[in-house]
C-alpha cells in the first residue's frame, strides 16, 4: 500500500474554482508529504472564485494534455460553480476521470465537482455527497446521496463544501494509503 509521502496527486481545475477547495487540498496534501501538481486546460495560471467575487490566481504546473496520468495515485477536483461546469464539457477531463476510475485510483470531488463525475459516468450505484444544490443531480445519476461531510465509496471521495475540507483531505490521504480500488470500467 502506498504511503502518502510516496504518492503523487493531480488537481485538475480551470477559472472559477472555489479558492479554498483547490488551495487547501493542494497545501495540506503537500504538508502530508505528497507530490501535488495542478493541471489547467492550457497549462496557464487560473483564477479562483472567493466569496462573491473573483479571487487569486494559482499557477498551473502543467497542462492536462501534458500530464502522465499513469504517474499519479489520486485525482482531486475542486468545486465552485464555474470550474466544474466548464470541466464537465471537456472530453479530455472526462477521459482523465475515466482513466483514474478504470485504474482503481482515488478520485476526490468537492462541492459542485461531482458534476464532473456524473458526466464521466462514475457515480451510478455509489454513495456520494455534494453541495446541496446539486443533490438532485447526484440522485438522478444513480447515486445514493448522503448529506455528510465526506463520503468514500470504493476510492471515490466526495464532500459538500469548504466547511468540510479537513475531513475531505483526511479521507483522500486514507484512500490513497489503502491502495488501488477494484471497480468495473466506466
Amino acid at each position: 500500500m502506498p504511503r502518502i509521502t510516496e504518492s503523487k496527486v493531480l488537481i485538475i481545475a480551470t477559472h472559477g474554482f472555489e479558492q479554498s477547495e483547490l488551495e487547501t487540498p493542494r497545501d495540506d496534501l503537500k504538508k502530508a508529504g505528497a507530490e501535488v501538481h495542478v493541471a489547467s486546460l492550457d497549462g496557464k495560471e487560473i483564477k479562483g472564485w472567493d466569496g462573491d467575487d473573483w479571487g487569486n490566481t494559482v499557477p498551473a504546473d502543467l497542462s492536462l494534455s501534458d500530464a502522465d496520468l499513469t504517474a499519479y495515485d489520486a485525482l482531486v477536483l475542486p468545486g465552485g460553480q464555474i470550474n466544474p461546469d466548464i470541466l464537465r464539457t471537456k472530453d479530455e477531463v472526462l477521459s482523465a476521470v475515466k482513466t483514474f476510475h478504470n485504474a482503481g485510483k482515488v478520485i476526490a470531488a468537492i462541492c459542485h465537482a461531482p458534476w464532473i463525475l456524473i458526466e464521466a459516468g462514475v457515480l451510478k450505484g455509489r454513495e456520494a455527497t455534494s453541495y446541496t444544490s446539486i443533490s438532485t443531480d447526484v440522485k438522478n445519476a444513480g447515486a445514493t446521496f448522503l448529506d455528510q461531510q465526506v463520503v468514500a465509496d470504493n476510492g471515490i471521495v466526495t464532500s459538500r463544501n469548504p466547511n468540510d475540507l479537513e475531513a475531505f483531505v483526511n479521507k483522500i490521504v486514507e484512500e490513497i494509503e489503502e491502495g488501488r480500488h477494484e471497480r468495473a470500467a466506466a
